[in-house]
């Protein structure tokens, strides 16, 4: 592993802050791409040891799930900012509070995110636009009892996520 990144380093970082155009950002990035190198590559798994064919193509994939995860957490705190603007200073929160709820929409992205995508239409179908159970199931071309089945697992994980 220590060739793969001496060999890669340099170049993926090039190609992370042709993509970011933020030098730390990249960095930060480069760094978590190897990272997930280390700890997922069979070549770590008990009993293999088979070297990467690509590394390249791997350190690519890697890499732009992780950019794609990074401009989806800035929408997200974008989107959060927006609305505090809009919050009556009388009413403002403290920067602990900014956080907690900052961190916490980080999670129910993640756990959105980890949802099938139908689940996750229907949840954000239902809580953001308000859809009753049968506009969402001619959305999705799915039966109403779907939509309930889809609802009730996204809620679980939502439980599962707040204990």
């Amino acid at each position: 592993m220590t060739a793969i990144y001496q060999q890669h380093h340099g170049w993926l970082l090039r190609w992370l802050r042709s993509k970011l155009q933020c030098a730390d950002h990249a960095a930060d990035l480069a760094h978590d791409t190897f990272v997930r190198l280390l700890t997922n590559t069979p070549a770590n798994q008990p009993g293999h040891q088979l070297p990467l064919r690509e590394p390249r193509a791997y350190l690519t994939t890697v890499a732009q799930r992780l950019v794609i995860d990074h401009y989806r957490r800035l929408s997200l705190e974008q989107a959060w900012l927006e609305t505090l603007a809009h919050v009556p200073e009388l009413t403002a929160m403290s920067p602990e509070e900014r956080l907690d709820i900052l961190q916490t929409l980080h999670r129910i992205d993640a756990m959105l995110d980890g949802l099938p995508a139908a689940v996750r239409s229907a949840f954000l179908l239902s809580h953001l636009e308000g859809l009753s159970h049968a506009e969402i199931a001619a959305r999705l071309a799915v039966s109403e009892r779907t939509v309930h089945r889809y609802l009730v697992q996204a809620i679980a994980r939502c439980i599962l996520l707040m204990a």
